[in-house]
C-alpha cells in the first residue's frame, strides 16, 4: 500500500497546466501593449500642443520686443532665442496667407494615430488645420497634415 501512495504523489506541474499559465500571461501582456500604445499617442499629442503653446508665447515676446515682421531666413531660430529649450524638426513659424498681421506656429508630418488624439483636443487647444482659421473638428484630419496654432 505504501508503494502505491508514493507513485500517485506528483512532484511538479503538468504540461497542460504550464501551457495554460503561459497563455494567460500572453493575453495579459497583449492587453497591456494595446493600452500603452494609445497612451503614448496621447502623450505625443500633448507634447505637440505644449510645444506649440511655448512657441506661441515666444512669438508674442518676439513681437513685443519690436520685431513686427516674421524673420525671413530662419524664423524658428528667432523664436528659440525666447524659449527655454531649443525646438527643432518639423515645427514652423509663418505669417498668415490671407492676413500678414496674423502669425501662426505649426507642426508638420504628424502621424495619423497622433492626429486623432489632436483632433479630440482641437477645440480646447485652439488648433487649426490651416491658416484660414478652419478648425480641426470641422475638417477631417489626415495623417501627415500640418497643425497650426494662431500666435498673434
Amino acid at each position: 500500500m505504501q508503494t502505491v501512495r508514493k507513485l500517485r504523489k506528483r512532484s511538479g506541474f503538468t504540461l497542460v497546466e504550464l501551457l495554460i499559465v503561459i497563455i494567460i500571461i500572453g493575453i495579459l501582456a497583449g492587453a497591456m501593449m494595446l493600452i500603452a500604445g494609445s497612451g503614448s499617442d496621447r502623450a505625443e499629442a500633448t507634447k505637440i500642443i505644449s510645444d506649440l503653446r511655448s512657441m506661441k508665447a515666444a512669438a508674442l515676446m518676439y513681437y513685443a520686443d519690436g520685431n513686427k515682421t516674421v524673420p525671413g531666413t530662419d524664423p524658428i531660430k528667432a523664436l528659440n532665442d525666447y524659449m527655454d529649450r531649443v525646438i527643432s524638426g518639423d515645427y514652423l513659424f509663418e505669417e498668415g496667407t490671407t492676413d500678414t498681421n496674423q502669425w501662426y506656429v505649426g507642426r508638420n508630418n504628424i502621424p495619423p494615430s497622433v492626429g486623432s488624439s489632436l483632433a479630440k483636443n482641437a477645440t480646447e487647444s485652439a488648433l487649426l488645420l490651416n491658416t484660414a482659421s478652419a478648425d480641426l473638428t470641422v475638417n477631417k484630419y489626415a495623417g501627415g497634415d500640418t497643425v497650426y496654432m494662431r500666435a498673434r
